[in-house]
C-alpha cells in the first residue's frame, strides 16, 4: 500500500493519475485478450497458422503496450509536446518512406518494415498530431500573433495529403473530423465552419469521383448489392448472439467471417457474449469519452484542454466508426476498435495515445497568483 506521506515518483502517481480512467483502459486491454481467444482460432486456422498465432502475438504486443501506457503517463504537459513533436516527425518521414517503400496491400500502402517490425506510421502520427495542433492553437489563443491556427492547417494539409496518397481515405476522415472538433473548441469563427464544412463536402465528393473503391462502398452501403459478405455475417453473428450469446467458444459465424479478429471483432462479442457484452464495450468508450472531455472542461491551461479534448475525440470516433460498420450504420472501412483489435501498431500506438490522456488528467497544484508588494501595503493600512 502506498502511503500518502511517500514522496516518491511513483507514489506521486500513483495520487494524481486518474485511477478511473485507468481503469477503464486495463479493462479494455484485458478484455481484447479475452475477445482475441473468442476472435481468432478460427481465423488463424483458416489460413494455416497454429491456432493460437493471433493470441500468441496480441499478448506479446500487450506488455509493451502497458508498459507505454504507464510510463507516457509519469511526463507533465511539457514533456507530453516534446515527445509528440518527435513521434510527429518521425511519423511523417516513415510515411513519406511508405509511400516508395511500403508493402502494397489492396492497392494501398499503409505499411513499412523497420528494424524486422511491420508499422503502419499513420497510428503513431494521430495522437502526436492532435497534440500538436492543440499546443499551436493554445498559442495562439495565448498570443494572437502567432499563427498557430495558420501552421494547424498547414500541418492538417500535409498529413491528409500523405493520408489520401497511400490512400486512407478513413484515417483521413477520423483525422480530419477531430481536427475540426478541436478547433471547435478553440474558439472557430463561424466562418470557419461553413468554409471547412464545404470544403468537406467538396473533399467527399471527389473521393467519391476518384477513388473506385470508395464509390463501390458507398454504392454497397446504400444499395445493398455486390460484396456484403462480411457486413452481412457480422450482422448475422449479432443476431444469433441475442441478448447473452451463445457462449464463449460456441459461436459459428466467426468462423466463416474473415477479419473477426480485426475489424469485426465486436460483432465477434456480439455473438459470443451477447448484446449485454456489446452494451458494455460501448459504455466503456463512452466513460472514455465524457470523463476526458468533462476534464478537459475544468482545465485552466488551454493546451491541456485543447490536447485531452482531441485525443479523447479521436478514441470515441474511431471506436463509433468500427462498431458503426459492424452493425451496418457506416459504409464498410478497415478502422480497428481501440484496445480490442488484433494488431501491434494500434495497441501501442493507442497506448502511447491514452497514456497521453492520463499524463495531461493528473491532478496537479493549482497556480496561486503572486500577490504585489502594493496589495500588501494597501492591505495593511487598511487594516490599520
Amino acid at each position: 500500500m502506498i502511503s500518502r506521506t511517500d514522496r516518491s515518483m511513483v507514489a506521486n502517481w500513483w495520487w494524481t493519475v486518474d485511477r478511473w480512467f485507468l481503469a477503464a483502459f486495463l479493462f479494455l486491454m484485458g478484455l481484447g485478450i479475452v475477445l482475441s481467444f473468442a476472435a481468432s482460432p478460427a481465423v488463424a486456422e483458416r489460413i494455416g497458422l497454429e491456432s493460437y498465432h493471433f493470441v500468441t502475438r496480441q499478448i506479446v504486443f500487450m506488455i509493451p503496450a502497458l508498459i507505454v501506457l504507464i510510463g507516457v503517463s509519469f511526463l507533465d504537459p511539457r514533456q507530453v509536446r516534446r515527445l509528440a513533436l518527435v513521434m510527429l516527425c518521425v511519423a511523417l518521414i516513415l510515411m513519406v518512406a511508405t509511400l516508395f517503400f511500403g508493402m502494397e496491400v489492396k492497392g494501398s500502402r499503409r505499411w513499412i518494415h523497420v528494424f524486422g517490425l511491420s508499422i503502419q506510421p499513420s497510428e503513431y502520427m494521430k495522437p502526436a498530431f492532435v497534440v500538436i495542433c492543440a499546443w499551436l492553437f493554445a498559442e495562439h489563443a495565448r498570443q494572437p500573433e502567432i499563427p498557430g491556427n495558420l501552421f494547424a492547417m498547414l500541418l492538417l494539409g500535409l498529413v491528409l495529403a500523405l493520408l489520401v496518397a497511400q490512400p486512407d481515405l478513413g484515417q483521413t476522415m477520423l483525422v480530419l473530423s477531430t481536427w475540426g472538433a478541436m478547433f471547435f473548441i478553440a474558439g472557430m469563427p463561424w466562418l470557419w465552419i461553413i468554409v471547412l464544412g464545404a470544403l468537406g463536402a467538396v473533399g467527399a465528393v471527389g473521393a467519391y469521383s476518384v477513388f473506385p473503391h470508395v464509390a463501390e462502398r458507398i454504392d454497397r452501403f446504400i444499395t445493398g448489392e455486390g460484396d456484403t459478405y462480411q457486413v452481412d455475417m457480422s450482422l448475422e453473428a449479432m443476431t444469433r448472439g441475442g441478448w447473452l450469446g451463445q457462449g464463449p467458444g460456441e459461436g459459428s459465424v466467426k468462423r466463416i467471417l474473415p477479419d473477426s479478429h480485426t475489424d469485426f471483432v465486436f460483432a465477434v462479442a456480439g455473438e459470443e457474449f451477447g448484446l449485454i457484452m456489446c452494451l458494455l464495450i460501448l459504455a466503456l468508450f463512452a466513460f472514455v469519452v465524457l470523463r476526458g472531455l468533462s476534464i478537459a472542461r475544468k482545465q485552466e491551461d488551454d493546451f491541456t484542454r485543447y490536447a485531452l479534448s482531441g485525443l479523447v475525440v479521436l478514441f470515441g470516433l474511431q471506436s463509433i466508426i468500427n462498431m458503426a460498420v459492424n452493425v451496418r450504420m457506416m459504409p464498410a472501412k478497415g478502422m480497428t476498435l481501440p484496445f480490442i483489435s488484433y494488431g501491434g501498431s494500434s495497441l501501442v500506438a493507442m497506448a502511447i495515445s491514452m497514456g497521453f490522456v492520463l499524463a495531461l488528467a493528473r491532478r496537479r497544484p493549482e497556480k496561486r497568483r503572486p500577490v504585489s508588494f502594493s496589495a500588501i501595503s494597501g492591505r495593511a493600512a487598511a487594516a490599520g
